[in-house]
């Protein structure tokens, strides 16, 4: 899975993905290849200005900036590989937000990503006829788009076989099933008069998946009841 990141602030991706299993996904082979391969690119080299302005004033007047369409369609059009099936994403607030299924789905319908990461008060409104989507993470406005393409990059990586130890683990993380995980617990089995459940010591299996299975709904329903409302609206919308 290849991953290129379009930003004016390059150095901010230093060292973000040189950690954890990602990290060690980066060293990892694939055949010829490695499993994850990250390229971050700064939009002013695809400028042919002397001082590589990549933003303007907005036609109609207004404060802040606007990217130009020029760094933008040349910096999109020199990383897309052609070989490989792609997908360009524009990180925005007025995208789609991203999901547990939407990370799934890019990792095993593309190749290659390309994020662009926004700055100012946005980018020129053509650009959106150049790329395949938006995507946000969430209901609220950060600075840039680079906090939240290092979240994509990050949310797509795990479904990669060979980056997480346990292949399967990515389909059992919260969210995977709609719902919210479990609780989980480890040794020592009572920590200053506080027990872990019986359940889990049972050595009794049916009885633990019962349990854990039991907890995920509740939790989910007292902490995200609005996850349960969307899995019954699935529900009846199924054929």
């Amino acid at each position: 899975m290849r991953f290129d990141v379009v930003t004016i602030f390059p150095s901010m991706f230093d060292r973000v993905f040189d950690q954890g299993v990602v990290g060690k996904a980066r060293q990892a082979k694939l055949g010829s290849s490695t499993l994850l391969n990250f390229q971050i690119h700064n939009l002013r080299d695809y400028t042919e200005t002397k001082h590589q302005i990549v933003d303007d004033a907005p036609f109609g007047g207004g404060g802040g900036l606007i990217f130009k369409m020029e760094p933008l369609v040349k910096a999109l059009r020199a990383i897309r590989d052609p070989n490989v099936k792609s997908r360009s994403i524009l990180m925005s607030p007025r995208g789609r937000v991203l999901t547990h299924e939407i990370a799934q789905e890019l990792c095993t319908s593309y190749e290659q990503i390309i994020l662009f990461c926004g700055r100012y008060e946005g980018v020129d409104e053509r650009f959106k006829e150049y790329i395949d989507e938006e995507l946000s993470i969430g209901d609220f406005i950060l600075s840039g788009g680079e906090i939240a393409a290092m979240a994509v990059c990050d949310a797509v990586s795990r479904f990669v076989p060979g980056v997480v130890g346990q292949e399967e683990a990515p389909y059992q993380d919260s969210f995977s099933d709609g719902l919210l995980e479990h609780p989980t617990y480890t040794r020592p089995a009572t920590f200053e008069g506080k027990a872990v459940p019986e359940v889990l010591l049972s050595g009794n299996h049916a009885q633990i998946q019962a349990w854990r299975q039991a907890q995920k709904l509740n939790t989910t329903l007292q902490r995200r009841p609005d996850l349960l409302k969307k899995i019954r609206k699935q529900d009846y919308e199924s054929p």
